[in-house]
C-alpha cells in the first residue's frame, strides 16, 4: 500500500505531477467586440497560443469575438461580476466610465509617435493606470494595441478642422470624445462599436474615427469614401481579468498569464506595423480618398479638450504620460 501511494503521488522520475502546483485545468473565456481580423483578435489568438503551450500550467482559452457576449460595457460588467474571466477593451471608451482616469487617452495629440506611446505604456505611467483597475473589481494585466486614430467620412476631403464642421461623427461613450468633436464643430453621436458599421451604412452618422487596422478589419471602407490621417489620439486596448478568477491562480499561473499577455503584445505590435502600409494600398484600391490633414491646425483647435476631463484625470497623470518619451 505504501508503494502504491508513493507511486500515485509522483511521476516516473520521482518529481511531483506537473499540475500539482497549478491545481486543476482552468478555462479562460476572453471576450472582445472586434471581428476575427481586428487588432483585439490578433492579440487574443497569440495569447491563447502562448498560454495553452506553456509547460507547468494547464489553461484553455476560449475567444469570443464580435461582441458575441455583449458590448464592451457589457464585458466590463461581466468581468467585474466574475461571470467572464477576461476581456480587452479600448481604454478611453466604456472603460473610462468605470475608471475615469483612462480618459487621459482621449486627450488629443497627447503622444508624438509610437515610440512615445510604448515608453509610456510599458513604463511606470502605464503601470500606475493599470493598477486603478483594482479599485473597480478587476485586475489590469497589460496593454494591447488599438492604435493611432484617424477620421473617416462619406462626404468630402478633410484637410483642416473647418472641413469637419456640421458633420455627425460617431464617438465612443465618453465625455472627452464628445468635447473633441464639438471643438471641431461636429455633432458627436455615441454608437456602440458593434453597431457602427450599420450606423455608417444607414447614414445615422456621417463619419467616425478609428485606427487603420480597425477601418480595414471592420470594412468601414465599404461605407466611407474619405480617410483623413489625423493621428489625433492613440488608443491602447486594456487587458482585464476578473479579480475572483485572478485570486484563484497560483503564482506559477499568474506568471504564465502575464508572460503570455506580453508575448501577445509584442507580436501584435509588430504585426500591425507591417499591415498599415498594406491597408493604405487596400483602401486606395477600394476607391477611398486618403488625405494628410494639417495636424498642427487640428491640435490647436482641440487644445482645450483636456479641460473637459481635468476633474477626472489629475494633471500628474497627464504629465507622466507626456514625459514618458525617451
Amino acid at each position: 500500500m505504501a508503494i502504491f501511494l508513493a507511486a500515485c503521488g509522483s511521476d516516473g522520475n520521482g518529481a511531483e505531477g506537473e499540475n500539482a502546483s497549478s491545481g486543476q485545468a482552468k478555462t479562460i473565456k476572453l471576450a472582445h467586440a472586434g471581428s476575427e481580423s481586428h487588432q483585439y483578435h490578433v492579440a487574443a489568438e497569440k495569447f491563447k497560443e502562448v498560454l495553452e503551450g506553456k509547460e507547468g500550467t494547464d489553461f484553455t482559452v476560449e475567444i469570443h469575438p464580435n461582441a458575441s457576449l455583449g458590448s464592451e460595457g457589457d464585458a466590463i460588467e461581466q468581468v467585474i461580476s466574475g461571470s467572464l474571466e477576461m476581456t480587452t477593451v479600448a481604454a478611453d471608451s466604456s472603460l473610462a466610465n468605470t475608471i475615469p482616469e483612462m480618459n487621459a487617452f482621449g486627450i488629443p495629440y497627447l503622444f508624438e509617435d509610437k515610440d512615445h506611446v510604448y515608453s509610456a505604456l510599458d513604463g511606470e505611467a502605464g503601470e500606475n493606470l493599470l493598477s486603478l483597475a483594482d479599485d473597480a473589481g478587476m485586475k489590469g494585466i497589460g496593454y494591447w494595441e488599438v492604435g493611432f486614430r484617424h477620421l473617416t467620412n462619406n462626404s468630402k476631403e478633410v484637410m483642416v478642422p473647418e472641413d469637419v464642421a456640421g458633420m455627425n461623427i460617431r464617438v465612443q461613450p465618453a465625455t472627452v470624445w464628445e468635447e473633441h468633436m464639438r471643438a471641431l464643430g461636429a455633432s458627436p453621436t455615441p454608437v456602440d462599436f458593434n453597431e457602427l458599421y450599420s450606423a455608417l451604412d444607414q447614414g445615422v452618422v456621417d463619419g467616425q474615427e478609428n485606427p487603420l487596422p480597425t477601418i480595414d478589419s471592420m470594412k468601414f471602407y465599404e461605407v466611407q469614401d474619405y480617410v483623413s490621417l489625423t493621428s489625433h489620439n492613440y488608443t491602447p486596448a486594456v487587458v482585464l481579468m476578473s479579480n475572483s478568477f485572478y485570486e484563484e491562480l497560483s503564482e506559477e499561473e499568474v506568471t504564465a498569464v502575464e508572460e503570455a499577455v506580453v508575448e501577445a503584445r509584442d507580436f501584435q505590435r509588430q504585426s500591425l506595423e507591417e499591415r498599415e502600409e498594406e491597408i493604405l494600398t487596400t483602401l486606395e484600391e477600394e476607391g477611398v480618398t486618403i488625405t494628410e490633414p494639417d495636424r498642427d491646425a487640428f491640435a490647436e483647435a482641440t487644445a482645450d479638450v483636456k479641460e473637459s476631463v481635468s476633474d477626472e484625470v489629475p494633471d500628474e497623470i497627464v504629465q507622466s504620460l507626456i514625459e514618458s518619451k525617451e
